[in-house]
């Protein structure tokens, strides 16, 4: 798959960020390493490198599979269901 080809591209919104942490993170106080934007529905979860993993769980759980680094400096987007960058 190349960069711009994933059709799950078609679920991409503009959104505003619902929060300015991981949601589930800030609700049950755990850490968080990086942040990632649904960019279906603005959800705010926590990368894979996090303990939880919730933007991934929420990809699943939702069939939000684009996300959107929220790190400073970083530009792009993440297909779960692909594996690859989009």
């Amino acid at each position: 798959m190349t960069v711009g080809t994933d059709p799950h591209l078609a679920l991409v919104r503009p959104v505003t960020p619902r929060a300015s942490g991981c949601e589930e993170c800030l609700a049950t106080r755990s850490p968080w390493v990086h942040l990632r934007l649904c960019l279906t529905c603005g959800h705010v979860g926590c990368c894979d490198s996090s303990p939880n993993r919730h933007a991934r769980r929420h990809a699943a759980a939702d069939g939000h599979p684009i996300v959107a680094s929220m790190e400073p400096g970083e530009d792009w987007r993440w297909c779960f269901v692909h594996e690859a960058l989009v």
